[in-house]
């Protein structure tokens, strides 16, 4: 049964999404790690309302892998900005672009699929493995991050097997699909879609350009770096 909010909660959930109303949304739908969380930081820097990232992740448990896309668009009510899972999943972009017309979206990439890898494994296997190793599927099935089974839905949303969850060319092979896949969504409409790498000079300002604001800032924020 859906837990019911508190009068309190449900007055601030109605006055966060009065403020946002009519705004220009803002998608996030780089990979995970690359550098999607730098993204949130630099847009609450700058005022922007973010949506929260645990009600995203137990929508996408909840919702994301049955292909029900309505309650997470609904969710998309409730703040201006959205980044990490399930924006950064196959799909997502096409529904919540159809669900919200004139929205912007920002495709974070790496140097190249090569850094991207090696920092979702690094990343893994200090949070989840032992001894620095990385994790097997059954220490990612008990993982309870967010939810149990969270980290093992997401890693096998790659294609990988039980046997070899972080097969190195199927996540490169994943990782580079879906950035083509994005890119020519958005192939006639270049106003729609930034594509950026957080630790690129001058890409910062590209992102501010895109997004109408000023900053006193010349970078973005380094966070959870890997």
């Amino acid at each position: 049964m859906k837990k019911k909010l508190s009068i309190g909660k449900r007055i601030r959930a109605a006055i966060k999404r009065w403020k946002v109303a009519g705004k220009t949304k803002y998608f996030c739908i780089g990979k995970n790690k690359t550098g999607t969380t730098s993204l949130e930081r630099a847009f609450r820097d700058l005022g922007f309302i973010v949506g929260r990232q645990v009600d995203a992740e137990r929508l996408t448990m909840a919702h994301y892998f049955d292909g029900r896309f309505d309650p997470i668009i609904e969710y998309c009510r409730s703040a201006q900005v959205f980044q990490d899972v399930p924006f950064s999943y196959p799909e997502t972009y096409k529904h919540l672009d159809k669900a919200y017309p004139g929205s912007k979206f920002i495709l974070s990439v790496r140097d190249d699929a090569e850094q991207w890898y090696r920092s979702l494994t690094r990343f893994h296997a200090k949070r989840f493995g032992t001894d620095g190793k990385l994790p097997t599927a059954q220490q990612l099935k008990d993982a309870t991050y967010v939810q149990p089974g969270r980290m093992y839905s997401m890693l096998r949303l790659n294609g990988t097997t039980d046997e070899d969850p972080y097969n190195k060319e199927i996540l490169i092979a994943n990782y580079e699909r879906y950035n083509r896949e994005v890119i020519e969504y958005f192939k006639d409409r270049p106003d729609d879609l930034l594509i950026i790498n957080v630790s690129k000079p001058g890409d910062y300002q590209r992102f501010i350009d895109f997004i109408g604001a000023s900053s006193p800032h010349s970078e973005f924020p380094w966070e959870n770096r890997t």
